[in-house]
């Protein structure tokens, strides 16, 4: 493949009924146009559109049939500001792609191959590889001489050592079907443990970083130099942390539990640990502005949730401290992590004998920028890092077209 003529990569993240995407230039990183397409396959489907030359938002509702019918509406409104897939300067296209289990490890120029094994690895993430795949297939339609790289939310975490990617379980059992702790959000605590380490002054192979990705999913990961040892989601997006809507961490006896004694199916249980739990199965809200407002008003139930979230995710702080042996930042991302001030300082209240504490004035800011929120004289520092999870993708496409390699 010769390098592209290009320097612009447009970022698809495909999923069941959406897609979103943002179209940058990696001469300067600079973000050029974004947007979503939502609702597809309805009579209601929205395109909202925003060129960020300009920063006018158009929006757009009627029937969008199908993945195909939706990237061309984006082609079109990328066309109307001079930005159109047809563009000579468009050099890749990159596609968020969640599940790539052991098989790849890093961005991944598609071919026949990788589809293929993409589309093998549909049982282990059945909600979100099939539409990925839908994404990718419409794109190389529209544009079948462009190069189309995969970037796996799971190839980040794939450094992780055997003891800490194996459950205990048979391992013969586990091996055929492919049983394991593949981890997510890889993209996101990727981006941020680098940007942490800048942040630090320093490269990402001289710190170590436990990352908090806080969003209605949420998971935290070790990063030991710049490569992940530990992380807290599994086979699947359900392990770990409390989510909006997810119960993390269960003894797996209560699923045997509610289908002996509670006579629900296996999709009734499914149903209610991934849409019915976490937060939102706790007090009935899975925002947590909402969840802090109700605290602030005396509600005991959502007070009770607040507690058990910060309850887990300390644990986690505390484990992975003890996996690293050193932590030189604790860094927070995404929604919650970057905005909700209270989660930030009751995650680490009570730590000060870890080197964690937080400056009450420095965590009150809200700012779009990198920042440190602990007091100068802390021995770990308390990091708010902005996430972009597209700019990675971005990067990682470019910087695989650009050199002329293929995995």
């Amino acid at each position: 493949m010769s390098s592209p003529r290009g320097t612009r990569v447009l970022v698809l993240n495909s999923g069941s009924s959406s897609v979103k995407y943002q179209l940058l230039d990696m001469q300067d990183s600079s973000r050029l146009a974004l947007g979503l397409v939502e609702r597809i396959g309805e009579e209601s489907s929205r395109l909202k559109h925003t060129p960020l030359t300009t920063g006018d938002s158009r929006e757009w509702t009627g029937p969008i049939p199908d993945h195909e019918a939706a990237l061309k509406a984006v082609s079109e409104e990328l066309a109307k500001d001079g930005l159109g897939l047809d563009s000579p300067e468009l050099a890749a296209i990159g596609h968020r792609v969640v599940h790539g289990g052991q098989s790849f490890t890093a961005p991944t120029v598609i071919d026949d191959a990788v589809l293929a094994e993409i589309e093998r690895l549909i049982p282990v993430a059945p909600l979100h590889n099939p539409a990925n795949l839908t994404g990718i297939r419409t794109a190389q339609a529209l544009r079948p001489d462009l190069p189309q790289v995969a970037v796996f939310d799971t190839a980040f975490h794939t450094t992780m050592p055997e003891s800490a990617a194996r459950y205990a379980i048979d391992v013969a059992t586990a091996d055929e079907h492919r049983i394991r702790r593949y981890g997510f959000h890889g993209t996101s605590h990727a981006y941020v443990a680098r940007a942490t380490a800048k942040l630090l002054g320093k490269a990402p192979e001289e710190v170590n970083v436990i990352v908090l990705h806080l969003g209605n999913g949420a998971s935290a990961s070790a990063v030991e130099k710049g490569r992940c040892v530990d992380t807290s989601m599994g086979l699947t997006p359900l392990e770990g942390l409390v989510m909006g809507t997810r119960s993390g961490d269960v003894d797996p006896a209560v699923i045997f539990h509610l289908m002996r004694v509670g006579g629900m199916s296996t999709d009734e249980i499914d149903t209610l640990l991934n849409k019915k739990s976490g937060l939102i199965g706790l007090c009935g809200d899975n925002d947590m502005r909402e969840i802090r407002r109700r605290v602030d008003e005396g509600d005991e139930q959502a007070q009770l949730a607040f507690d058990i979230y910060i309850h887990r995710l300390k644990k986690y702080i505390g484990a992975y401290y003890a996996v690293l042996g050193r932590v030189d930042a604790v860094a927070f991302t995404a929604g919650v992590g970057e905005n909700a001030s209270p989660v930030r300082e009751a995650a680490v209240s009570g730590l000060e004998e870890l080197g964690l504490m937080v400056d009450g004035e420095l965590n009150a800011v809200r700012s779009d920028e990198p920042r440190l929120i602990s007091p100068e004289h802390a021995r770990v520092a308390v990091a708010v890092v902005p996430t972009d999870e597209e700019l990675e993708i971005a990067t990682q496409t470019y910087a695989l077209v650009g050199s002329n390699t293929r995995q």
